[in-house]
C-alpha cells in the first residue's frame, strides 16, 4: 500500500528517521564543538582548540548527508546549522546580558567562557561556510568525476579540503592576537 494512501499528509518533502538522525547528529556536533572550542588544549605538545575533538564528526556526517541525499539536501542542513548556532550565541549573548541573582558567584567565569562565543560565532560561521560548502561540492563534483566510485577517495578528498579550510579560517579568525603566529600556523596545521 503507498504510504501516501495511509497518511495523505505524508509527501516526498517529508523527512525519514535516518535523516532526522543525521541531521541532529550534525548540528549538535557543529553547536559543541563551537561551545568548547575555547578551551585550548595540549596533546603531545600539539595545542588546538578542544573543538577538535568532536568537530570532525560533522565532516563526516555532512559526507553521509551529500553521498546519501545529495548536495541539494547538504545544503538545507550546512544552512540549519548555521542559523541553530546563530540561536545559541544569541542566547549566549542574552544570557550573559541578564542580570545575575545577587547570591551567584559564577558570573565572572560564566563570561569569561562563553563570552568568547560571539568571536567564535564569526570566525566558526566564515569556516563553517567555507569549510561545509567546499566539502559538499567537492565530494558532489568528484561523485559525478568517478561515476560513483571509490567512496572513499571521495570522502576523504573532500574532507581534506573542507576541513583544512575550515581549519584556517576558523583558528586565524577565533585566535589572531590571542596565541603567537607560529602557534597559530602550528594550530592550523594541527587541526
Amino acid at each position: 500500500m503507498d504510504p501516501q494512501t495511509i497518511n495523505p499528509a505524508r509527501s516526498k518533502n517529508s523527512y525519514s528517521p535516518a535523516f532526522l538522525v543525521i541531521l541532529a547528529g550534525f548540528i549538535t556536533s557543529l553547536l559543541i564543538a563551537n561551545i568548547i572550542a575555547v578551551k585550548l588544549i595540549d596533546i603531545g605538545g600539539w595545542v588546538m582548540p578542544a573543538g577538535v575533538i568532536i568537530f570532525p564528526l560533522s565532516y563526516i556526517i555532512g559526507d553521509v548527508l551529500t553521498e546519501v541525499y545529495g548536495y541539494r539536501r547538504a545544503r538545507q542542513v550546512i544552512w540549519l546549522g548555521f542559523f541553530c548556532n546563530l540561536l545559541a550565541v544569541g542566547a549566549i549573548t542574552l544570557a550573559m546580558a541578564l542580570p545575575p541573582a545577587t547570591f551567584w558567584e559564577g558570573q565572572e567565569a560564566f563570561e569569561r567562557i562563553l563570552g568568547y562565543a560571539p568571536r567564535l560565532l564569526l570566525a566558526s560561521f566564515l569556516a563553517y561556510l567555507v569549510g561545509e560548502f567546499t566539502n559538499a561540492y567537492v565530494l558532489a563534483k568528484m561523485k559525478l568525476a568517478t561515476q560513483g566510485r571509490w567512496l572513499w577517495t571521495r570522502t576523504i578528498g573532500s574532507t581534506l579540503v573542507g576541513q583544512g579550510l575550515d581549519s584556517a579560517v576558523f583558528i586565524t579568525v577565533a585566535f589572531l592576537g590571542t596565541i603567537p603566529l607560529k602557534g597559530l600556523v602550528l594550530a592550523i596545521l594541527i587541526q
